[in-house]
């Protein structure tokens, strides 16, 4: 198949790259480097399946010949990031869905949109399925985030009715592994980052929130299996091993054998406005439709992203 992955370049769309070239499609990368990096797919330079686009998808997206799948990963997920270009994150929620929606109309391809697990904003239902609508505030400062993938999950069911694209929708929990940034500002590289420092490891509140991390590996196969079947709805991707915050920080300072601390501290940005207490994904649906299930465990995954991040921060 042809494929083309917009936001390519950045961490999840690069190891989509990879997985795509090793199962021997040829694959086009689109990324306007905003937060993307060519960094992540320098290894492919020179591949003769492997295509690299800059281009802002917010702007009209020309692709010459066919293409048989368009994957959406364009986007501004870290807090850092959609705080500082809010109207950006808008843009590539809504502009973009479009313009790449409207590809893939035009290719007569199939679609998948990388929704989030913050379309459920501070749910009130736990885990959360795919069922519950959510609990978002849209006023708020990471309404713009929010809101931008429910604006972009309505408009893909838009054109899976009105047009009949063949469309996916993968709602990602929190993943981690190699290739995030290090300033992304997610609780991942901040830990592991101040762990390889032997800073203190900055907690907000008491650490009683709760995530569960998958591994970047496992993401990516639940999405390759979504986007090979004939799921249409909304489909959770992650792990269901929730723990707290405080917790997690204990664990990083174990694994990366470190003699930091743990500070708890009251936050004071706007960062951690409407911050949800609880995430967890329901998978019924990735296990019982598409026979999913995440296999890295914990510890093996940050031991993997630790190492990246020794080597990326110059501590090796």
């Amino acid at each position: 198949m042809r494929i083309l992955i917009t936001g390519g370049a950045g961490f999840v769309g690069s190891h989509l790259c990879d997985r795509y070239l090793e199962a021997g499609h040829e694959v086009i990368a689109m990324d306007n480097l905003k937060t993307g990096t060519t960094d992540n797919i320098a290894h492919l330079a020179g591949h003769p399946r492997f295509q690299f686009i800059n281009h802002d998808v917010t702007n009209y997206i020309y692709v010459a010949g066919d293409l048989d799948r368009v994957l959406h990963l364009a986007s501004l997920p870290s807090p850092v990031d959609y705080l500082n270009y809010p109207i950006q994150t808008l843009k590539v929620g809504s502009l973009g869905t479009h313009n790449a929606l409207g590809l893939a109309l035009a290719k007569k391809a199939r679609f998948l949109l990388a929704s989030t697990s913050e379309v459920y904003g501070d749910p009130l239902v736990h885990p959360q399925v795919e069922s519950y609508w959510g609990n978002v505030n849209p006023v708020g400062p990471r309404g713009v985030y929010d809101e931008s993938k429910r604006f972009a999950e309505a408009l893909t069911m838009a054109y899976h009715r009105y047009h009949g694209v063949e469309t996916r929708i993968v709602r990602i929990f929190n993943t981690y592994g190699p290739r995030m940034r290090a300033d992304d500002g997610r609780v991942v590289p901040n830990f592991i980052g101040q762990a390889l420092r032997g800073e203190p490891l900055t907690v907000y509140d008491r650490g009683q929130r709760t995530r569960a991390f998958c591994y970047v590996d496992d993401l990516v196969g639940g999405i390759m299996a979504l986007m090979g079947s004939n799921v249409e709805g909304p489909v959770n991707v992650g792990n269901p091993n929730e723990l707290s915050i405080v917790d997690f920080a204990r664990l990083v300072i174990e694994v990366v054998g470190s003699d930091s601390e743990i500070t708890f501290i009251t936050p004071d940005d706007e960062r951690t406005r409407d911050d949800p207490k609880r995430r967890c994904p329901d998978i019924t649906r990735a296990s019982g439709l598409l026979g999913w299930q995440p296999q890295v465990e914990l510890r093996d995954g940050l031991e993997k992203t630790a190492a990246y991040f020794r080597t990326k921060l110059g501590l090796d």
